[in-house]
């Protein structure tokens, strides 16, 4: 049976994962068993995608990223060089813990900065931008611009990836895409004045 995505000769793939067409996996990347991996990503070189992982479609990986168990990323995620997610709070050597891994949820949209560190259990919200090299210790909202170790929330950014200037009764215009947003009560929606 012919595949239909592509895999550097280099790649490694364990049994039973699920890889969507037109996605292309780079060198010595390994993907782990019962991973699924959705159309049209995109796994640069030396990526770690552990046992159990789940990729939506669009998802872009780039070089030295390590995705742990219980990590689910939804469509159109960018994860920046080198970041990396953990999956276990209170780590051993000596202790082992499988089985206690924690869940991280990557909302559609989000992108991660090169070097970022995602501390398991803390979701990350639709279309969230984090800044290179931030450690995420809490939940992110969506649309936050989020920036530093432990990182900090300092503004909102558009889908197309744009920071949001809100003007006084909390509307922005997206400089790209001439969509509208709303701030209100701390939340962002798109909208129309």
């Amino acid at each position: 049976m012919e595949k239909d995505f592509f895999s550097h000769e280099t790649a490694i793939i364990d049994a039973n994962c699920t890889i969507g067409e037109g996605t292309k996996i780079w060198h010595f990347s390994h993907i782990m068993s019962n991973s699924v991996i959705g159309r049209n990503c995109n796994i640069g070189q030396n990526v770690v995608i552990s046992p159990d992982v789940v990729l939506g479609n669009n998802v872009k990986v780039q070089n030295n990223v390590s995705i742990y168990t219980g990590v689910i990323c939804e469509d159109d995620v960018f994860l920046g060089p080198s970041m990396v997610f953990t999956n276990v709070t209170n780590p051993r050597s000596a202790i082992v813990r499988r089985g206690q891994y924690e869940k991280t949820l990557v909302k559609k949209g989000v992108s991660i900065g090169a070097n970022a560190t995602i501390v398991c259990g803390n979701d990350i919200g639709e279309y969230a931008f984090i800044g290179a090299g931030a450690v995420i210790t809490k939940e992110v909202k969506p649309y936050a611009l989020v920036v530093g170790n432990p990182a900090k929330q300092i503004g909102w950014m558009s889908e197309y990836g744009h920071r949001l200037n809100f003007d006084d009764k909390g509307f922005a215009t997206c400089p790209e895409s001439q969509e509208i947003y709303r701030l209100k009560e701390d939340r962002i929606t798109k909208t129309q004045k």
